[in-house]
């Protein structure tokens, strides 16, 4: 997914914010540059690829980490991001065939959905029962070579022209499974309609700062911890993207695809709890069609608002959505457009990249 930023600090800057600021970003494939020259953007976890691919065999070169405080919604101006997206839950589109190797995934009209009502006032409540229930877990420790292991749904939709003709279109809802080492030097990716069906490498010597080792080193003080998420994405946010919505942002790709410790992961609500214009909304969809409440965020220039979707009861993490809440110039879509989708499916300790759980290594 990765635009580049327009400006990095030099690595003598880097001082608390080094390990959330890797020195290399992924390239993209060529495959994608088209894609993103239709799309203006695509979904952050797109960012796991490769700059080449090859057909039919899941051996590729070694991979750049990409930095999750980096996400297009942090990087790209909001004329740009307004165009980005995905279908809501549930919805699977006919077509297929295969692409150098890979699936070809349908595409179809971008679908709306009911908007749920925002209440500022009741976010900082409904974050301080969602920080308690991150931190009483039963979830395992993972031990020295172990894996994280995610497995999710995700599905994008965009603007597509062809020559003078514009209309917004949906990729099919799929599948993706990621397993990062705890220290994130190594890794494998399977995604349908993007990689082979045995996936591809992420091993890098670039420490992935998403992964386990490098959050359980983040501050579990709330506002030690939200300074400093607001310097890593202060340092390569495009300007055009308020401050306030790139850290928002910032702590939802940290709560996606990742295994925070349970400290670590109540103090992310806790941070968020303290950005203003965070709202509480008291229904929202995933991508596998789960009803929950969220926690959201509006970019005032997008006209798009970000929701972090929880589950009623248990308050347990569930996905992420986008969805434009108002018309801008610079967004085409209709107002209860979801633009983005995705759902996490699994989420598991095992002991080698490419088991799932209940496989014995």
């Amino acid at each position: 997914m990765n635009a580049s930023p327009s400006h990095r600090p030099h690595p003598a800057e880097w001082t608390e914010t080094q390990s959330l600021l890797p020195s290399a970003e992924r390239d993209l494939p060529a495959g994608r540059h088209q894609f993103h020259k239709e799309q203006m953007m695509a979904r952050i976890h797109e960012d796991l690829r490769t700059s080449s691919r090859t057909s039919a065999t899941s051996r590729v070169a070694p991979v750049k980490r990409s930095n999750p405080f980096l996400r297009r919604t942090i990087l790209l101006p909001a004329a740009a991001f307004a165009l980005a997206g995905a279908v809501v839950g549930g919805l699977a589109l006919t077509g297929g065939g295969t692409d150098g190797g890979r699936t070809a995934l349908a595409t179809g009209p971008a679908l709306t959905t009911r908007i749920g009502a925002a209440d500022a006032k009741g976010a900082p409540q409904l974050l301080e029962r969602i920080s308690l229930a991150a931190a009483d877990t039963s979830a395992p420790t993972p031990r020295k070579g172990q894996y994280i292991y995610i497995a999710s749904k995700v599905a994008d939709s965009y603007v597509k022209t062809d020559g003078d003709k514009s209309e917004a279109v949906s990729k099919e809802l799929h599948s993706r499974q990621v397993w990062n080492s705890l220290d994130g030097r190594d890794g494998w990716l399977i995604e349908a309609g993007e990689t082979s069906d045995e996936g591809i490498t992420l091993k890098s010597d670039v420490p992935f700062s998403g992964a386990y080792n490098a959050l359980a080193g983040l501050p579990t003080d709330p506002d030690a911890l939200l300074q400093r998420i607001y310097r890593a994405s202060d340092a390569n946010r495009d300007p055009e993207v308020p401050r306030d919505q790139a850290a928002f942002v910032a702590i939802g790709d940290l709560l996606f695809e990742s295994y925070p410790p349970a400290e670590v992961g109540a103090a992310l609500y806790k941070a968020a709890a303290k950005i203003p214009g965070v709202v509480s909304v008291d229904d929202a969809v995933d991508a596998t069609g789960r009803h929950g409440v969220a926690i959201a965020r509006e970019n005032p220039v997008a006209g798009e608002r970000t929701e972090w979707i929880f589950d009623k009861k248990t308050l347990r993490f569930l996905g992420e959505r986008i969805v434009v809440v108002k018309a801008t110039a610079g967004n085409p879509l209709k107002v209860g457009t979801v633009t983005h989708t995705s759902a996490i499916t699994e989420r598991a300790v095992v002991d080698a990249a490419q088991q799932v759980p209940g496989q014995v290594s």
